[in-house]
């Protein structure tokens, strides 16, 4: 019998225990719940973080590169409270500067161990009640309003209460279970982008790679990225070598189903992590499928370092070190918000009255269909509004992060990690002025967020008149 033959299981009503209330209850620790409970808890409101894992950091703990704090005119686009933890993590020697790229716009290096660290610190240095290795199981209504979240963890199944509640999960897994309209994938096929693992290697010599690629560009060709962009940076992305694999897969007849390699230099000489892994089909949002999708991916790490071993330039002495915590994930549910970002916004550039954040990253859609990828610049900026963070049908509920209410095509471009720390920011002070003027989140006073994001440090453009 399958599982969804299996006659269901009827599950006896019983009474939670209010494990905690809080004035601004922020469930997922990544990028964007981050900066949302940072900013929710500035005027000492009481915040408290929900987070599944034993740590918080999110996808800037796999090996990932922060993108997005650059427009595609070398200008920063994205300060306040990302740039802070950025200015943390340099401190302890645990970020680069935002490095200009040719592809990316501009990619921000980080230690994984450093972001677990630093943003705990910044946490609990701001009063927020961090708790750990607890999951969303469901929520807590009161018609059309949230109250909180049910989690289970070890200590079993209870209530987390919240005036408000700000959905970071990147899954809109809150949303989901509240009842807020949720789409998945393209239009036309449903099809998500397929998730990767990550994966870090030592003992790679970057400076010959880097200068094999600057000095023999007929054999070692990259994407978007000209070959004197190598000869200048020590610390890189490598998209491209599409020959190589090629070669690689008819000599060995190696599975790799990417059709790019794709290599990210550390922080550490000699360390680069490698983003080539490549599941399609898997939903972030069904734990078989999740299972099936790690289980896939582990095993094609092995071919994938054969090839690097033996191909690529630099990598002849390397060595395997460790595969990232989970599965990163790139699309899953996306919320059905007061208003819906479309492609047309993100390539027009489209200024927004009720705009919290600025992004310059392109629509970059790794396609559910093949081993391709879509790249679409706008040339500029656009803008983020706010209407796309509430959700339809629900009050009392915020969304941040990926899973804000998009299209398919525009969430390929909103959802790198500093745009999603911009609206997590935004969020967690939209939320913090709910509390303080007792309205909902669709009440708020766009002009006063707005405001406040600007004293703290924020940036934002101005909107065009009749936008």
């Amino acid at each position: 019998m399958t599982a969804s033959n299996l006659p269901p299981i009827q599950e006896p009503a019983r009474t939670l225990p209010v494990r905690a209330s809080y004035d601004v209850l922020v469930v997922g620790g990544g990028p964007s719940g981050l900066t949302a409970a940072l900013a929710a808890a500035e005027d000492g409101l009481k915040v408290g973080l929900i987070e599944s894992r034993s740590f918080v950091g999110g996808n800037m703990t796999i090996g990932l590169p922060v993108l997005g704090f650059l427009g595609q005119k070398k200008n920063q686009i994205i300060n306040g409270l990302p740039q802070k933890f950025i200015d943390r993590l340099r401190a302890v020697q645990g970020a680069s500067e935002h490095r200009w790229c040719p592809l990316h716009m501009g990619i921000t290096l980080v230690e994984p161990e450093a972001v677990k660290s630093v943003a705990l610190q910044m946490l609990l240095e701001a009063g927020v009640d961090v708790t750990f290795y607890a999951f969303c199981a469901g929520v807590v209504m009161d018609g059309d309003t949230i109250r909180g979240i049910v989690i289970e963890s070890k200590s079993g199944r209870e209530a987390v209460l919240g005036k408000i509640v700000i959905d970071c999960t990147g899954d809109a897994d809150v949303a989901y279970r509240a009842g807020v309209p949720c789409e998945k994938g393209s239009k036309e096929t449903g099809g998500m982008q397929p998730p990767t693992l990550m994966f870090c290697i030592g003992g790679v010599d970057t400076d010959k790679l880097r200068m094999s690629i600057a000095t023999q560009t007929r054999t070692y060709l990259t994407d978007f990225i000209p070959a004197e962009y190598f000869g200048q940076n020590n610390q890189f992305i490598v998209v491209g070598l599409r020959e190589l694999i090629a070669k690689a897969r008819a000599e060995r007849k190696l599975n790799i189903p990417n059709e790019r390699t794709i290599i990210i230099t550390g922080l550490r000489e000699g360390e680069v992590w490698i983003n080539m892994t490549r599941v399609a089909g898997t939903d972030g949002t069904d734990v078989r499928s999740l299972s099936d999708g790690e289980i896939e991916a582990r095993k094609q790490i092995d071919d994938i370092f054969v090839y690097l071993k033996n191909y690529v330039p630099g990598f002849e002495k390397c060595f395997f070190t460790k595969t990232a915590p989970f599965l990163g994930i790139r699309e899953t549910r996306r919320i059905v918000g007061a208003y819906t970002m479309t492609q047309e916004d993100v390539l027009g550039c489209r200024r927004f009255e009720d705009s919290i954040a600025v992004a310059s990253y392109p629509i970059d859609i790794h396609r559910p269909g093949d081993e391709g990828c879509t790249l679409i610049w706008c040339g500029d900026c656009y803008d983020i509004p706010y209407r796309s963070l509430v959700p339809q049908k629900i009050q009392n509920l915020l969304v941040a992060g990926r899973s804000i209410s998009t299209t398919h095509e525009a969430m390929g471009a909103i959802r790198v990690m500093a745009t999603c720390m911009a609206m997590g920011e935004a969020a967690g002070r939209a939320a913090k002025q709910a509390v303080h003027t007792g309205v909902t989140p669709a009440q708020v006073d766009v002009a006063k967020l707005q405001a406040e994001l600007l004293a703290r440090g924020a940036y934002l453009r101005p909107a065009e008149a009749g936008a």
